[in-house]
Formats: structure tokens, sequence, C-alpha cells
């Protein structure tokens, strides 16, 4: 159901050559990232990283770290610089038992770090479940629209992804569970939401699957995830994102707090990648580009790829 909440308002008046321009490098970031996110899903080069990059006071891991204009600009351009092919800016926290916030709250939040993003030339993906959000995201100069409802919270996502020809990821779990096997219940789950997607005239290249690790499942099912990933890959043909780094999970494997799990989120991370996952999420950016690197270098001399 769409939001009856007012639109945010736009960004001020821009001269029309200004948007304009704004237009044509927003379609160029598009399609390049569809080439490469084409490669990545083939296998014909490493997972893309998606840096995370929250102005949320309440997120599990950085909240309350960027939301302050200069250090938010600062952060997008670390991540740039870091090797991010995406960077995926969120303006409410998805942690359990956080608290929505208004749409408007939400707007403004996202606008200092979505202009920042944007100008670091990356492809830039707005994290939300609210279409009047993603839709602001994408007029901004986003190209993809992460919804954590998996089309499932607000169906209208559906068509604001098509209106705009933005990427869109579906991710599971945010206010389903799944119940049995967990191959089944996202099977299940995403074969409803691409059909949405489709009907509403989303292009199949421009949908991705995330199976929402750490939502509304338990440990079992969470690594059960990593083991979907091949089956969802073949029956679907989309490509996958998987967002593991720093989680609970992790914390409860490993006995680490939330800052001490980066080698267990290149731990995972590189098992996604093996399993065929196409982008990765992630906290930090630098050392999964390297890991990335590696184990696609090395995953194509082990299957007879090299060269």
């Amino acid at each position: 159901m769409a939001s009856d909440l007012p639109m945010p308002r736009p960004f001020p008046h821009e001269p029309p050559g200004l948007k304009h321009d704004m237009v044509l490098a927003q379609a160029s970031t598009r399609e390049a990232l569809g080439r490469q996110i084409a490669r990545a899903h083939r296998g014909a080069s490493a997972p893309l990283i998606m840096g995370i990059l929250n102005a949320t006071p309440d997120s599990f891991s950085d909240g309350g770290v960027y939301v302050q204009e200069a250090s938010a600009a600062q952060r997008a351009m670390t991540l740039a610089q870091e090797g991010a092919a995406i960077i995926d800016i969120g303006g409410e926290s998805t942690r359990p038992d956080s608290s929505p916030v208004p749409l408007e709250t939400e707007r403004a939040r996202i606008s200092a770090i979505l202009e920042a993003s944007v100008k670091t030339g990356c492809a830039v993906s707005c994290d939300t479940y609210k279409p009047d959000i993603a839709r602001y995201a994408v007029k901004a100069g986003a190209v993809m629209i992460n919804d954590v409802g998996g089309t499932a919270i607000d169906p209208a996502m559906v068509a604001v992804a098509a209106e705009t020809g933005a990427f869109l990821v579906i991710m599971h779990g945010l206010r389903e569970t799944a119940e049995g096997d967990v191959t089944d219940a996202l099977s299940i789950f995403f074969e409803k939401a691409i059909n949405r997607a489709r009907s509403a005239g989303v292009a199949s290249e421009r949908i991705i699957l995330d199976p929402g690790i750490g939502f509304n499942k338990s440990d079992a099912q969470n690594i059960g995830c990593f083991d979907a990933l091949p089956t969802l890959r073949q029956r679907f043909d989309v490509p996958l994102l998987v967002g593991i780094s720093r989680k609970s999970m992790l914390g409860r494997l490993t006995g680490r707090d939330v800052q001490g799990r980066l080698p267990a989120s290149l731990a995972a991370a590189t098992i996604a990648a093996r399993q065929g996952a196409a982008i990765i999420r992630v906290h930090d950016v630098a050392p999964h580009v390297d890991a990335m690197r590696v184990t696609h270098a090395l995953s194509a001399v082990t299957s007879g790829r090299r060269g």
C-alpha cells in the first residue's frame, strides 16, 4: 500500500543545464554499474563492494557516527577511495527493536549524505522501504533502491523502480520469518517479489536478491542462507547481494564485540563470494576489496579459469 505521507521536499532549484548534466551522469553511472554487476554475476570479475553509510543515531555498528554533514561527506569520499563500487546510504535503522522514523525525518537525514555520495562518482544506493524516500533519492542521483522491505511492506516500491529505471534490491526478512527450510522460504518469497516487480515493469537485469542474513532468522537459518545462494542464483538467474558485515551472528560465533568482527566478516564474505554472491555489503571497504580480489583470483585457478 502506497504511503499517504507527503512527498519530501525537493532539493533547491538548480539551473536546467546542471540538472541535465546530472541526469546524463546518472544514466552513465547506471549503465556502467549494470555492466559491472553482470560481470560479477557471471563470475567474470570479483564481487562488487557496497560500502555502508548510515546517517542514523541508532544503527547497530555506526549509529551516530555520520549524522553530521562534514563527517558524512568525508566518509563517502573514504568509501570511494577505498574501492567501493556502490555507496549504500540509510536514514532509518533496521536493527532489531529499532523504531520507525517519520518520512520527513528520514529524508532530512539522508539529504546531505546523498549529495556527498553522488559527488564521489560512485554508484549510490538508498536503503529504505518507503517509496517516497526511494523516489527522492533517485531524483537526487541514486541509481539503486535497496528495498529492505522486499517489495512486501509497500508494493508501490516496484512502481518507483520501474518509473526511474533504478536497480531494485529485494531483501527478505525485515517483516517476514523463514518457516521450515530456509532455501524453500527464500525461494517462495523471491518468486512472488520478482513477479511483482516484473509485472510493474522492472527489467529483469535491474533485479538483485538479498537473503537478509540477520533479519528474523536463527543462527542456523542465517548459516543456511549461505547454502541457499547457489540454488537462488540458478533458479532466478539474477545477481545476489549478501550483507554479513559485523553482524551479531559473527559475534556469537567468535565472542567478539561489533568493532572486533572484521576477520569474521572477511571469512563470511569469502564464503558468500564462493557461493555466487555478486555484491558484498560491508562497513570496512578496503580489506573486503582485497579479500574479494584474492578470492576471485584463487577461485579462477582452482576452477581452471586462469588467464
